[in-house]
């Protein structure tokens, strides 16, 4: 079991292109998903991850308290948690707000922005990934920022052919276009942190550093494999070799919380994953994530992700359909 690609899953993400931009320098707007670019066409998502894919040009990019950078046609730009940012030519001009220039699109088309100097042209798909999953620890461990070059790794020529697939299919307008590059930016997003992960330097703190090292990658396969099974610190460390103190420090070192309590966040992720896609009750959920009562579970579910199971669940299938 690979634990990364097994808590991808749970994230359950949708997503679509609701933005075509074309600028020329010199020009430099500021970007965030909001509210307002969601309604009233579907509800907004309990977490949204942004991206750009630069078709054509080049971008600076900028995020408030991190420095410059770079990104050159063909990559991916996502912002893992929707950090407000800004992008143009040059970043010193003063920036306009995406939002002021959007032309709305008619008869199913995307969104548009005309704006710029006239000069060198760069031209941006803009999108998002929803998910109902607040709190995730995934989009906790990843930066703020991910630059994707899809040229490059080992994926690149299926990146490549399929970008180039989508925008044939974007140039067309043929139905269900969108739809093909709400697939692809699932995709990305993965493969994103997939790579993220591959070049997290061993020894950092956090989740992914902790799917790197030999003994908390270990446990944390584990748990991932076999979660039903009730898992106590002193197995997971018999499992690991360790201590349970020893194989406890080190877990909090690169994970940031208790193997117990990683435990129990995994477990109620699980239940969320039957709340949506299967009709067992709530008591039987409550009892196979490891909890003696069902209220005890309600608790701890809504502390979590902010409703009731019950509730939580009724707002999850309205979503889906």
């Amino acid at each position: 079991m690979d634990p990364l690609l097994d808590m991808l899953r749970t994230i359950r993400l949708t997503g679509g292109i609701f933005l075509e931009a074309d600028f020329t320098a010199p020009w430099c707007v500021t970007s965030e998903i909001t509210a307002d670019d969601f309604l009233p066409h579907i509800a907004v998502p309990a977490h949204v991850v942004a991206y750009h894919y630069v078709v054509e040009g080049r971008v600076e990019l900028l995020i408030e308290g991190e420095p410059p950078r770079g990104a050159e046609a063909g990559s991916i730009i996502v912002f893992p948690r929707n950090d407000r940012h800004r992008v143009g030519s040059e970043l010193g001009s003063a920036a306009a707000s995406m939002d002021h220039l959007i032309q709305p699109g008619d008869s199913g088309n995307l969104a548009r922005i005309r704006h710029g100097g006239g000069g060198a042209a760069t031209r941006i798909l803009c999108g998002y990934l929803g998910s109902d999953t607040p709190n995730h620890p995934i989009f906790a461990a990843l930066p703020r920022v991910m630059t994707l070059d899809v040229a490059n790794g080992a994926s690149g020529n299926w990146i490549e052919a399929s970008i180039r697939y989508a925008a044939n299919e974007l140039e067309s307008k043929r139905t269900g276009s969108l739809s093909v590059l709400s697939k692809l930016a699932e995709l990305l997003f993965v493969e994103a942190v997939r790579r993220y992960a591959d070049t997290t330097p061993c020894g950092q703190s956090g989740w992914l550093s902790g799917l790197r090292d030999p003994v908390i990658g270990r446990a944390l396969a584990l748990a991932h494999g076999q979660a039903t099974r009730r898992w106590t610190s002193v197995e997971l460390a018999r499992e690991a070799g360790l201590s349970r103190s020893a194989f406890t420090d080190r877990f909090i070192g690169l994970v940031g919380i208790p193997p117990i309590r990683y435990l129990a966040l995994w477990r109620l992720q699980s239940a969320a994953d039957r709340l949506r896609d299967t009709t067992d009750t709530i008591s039987r959920i409550a009892y196979d994530s490891g909890y003696e009562s069902e209220a005890a579970f309600s608790r701890a579910f809504k502390r979590a992700f902010g409703l009731p199971p019950a509730a939580w669940r009724r707002q999850a299938l309205a979503s889906a359909a």
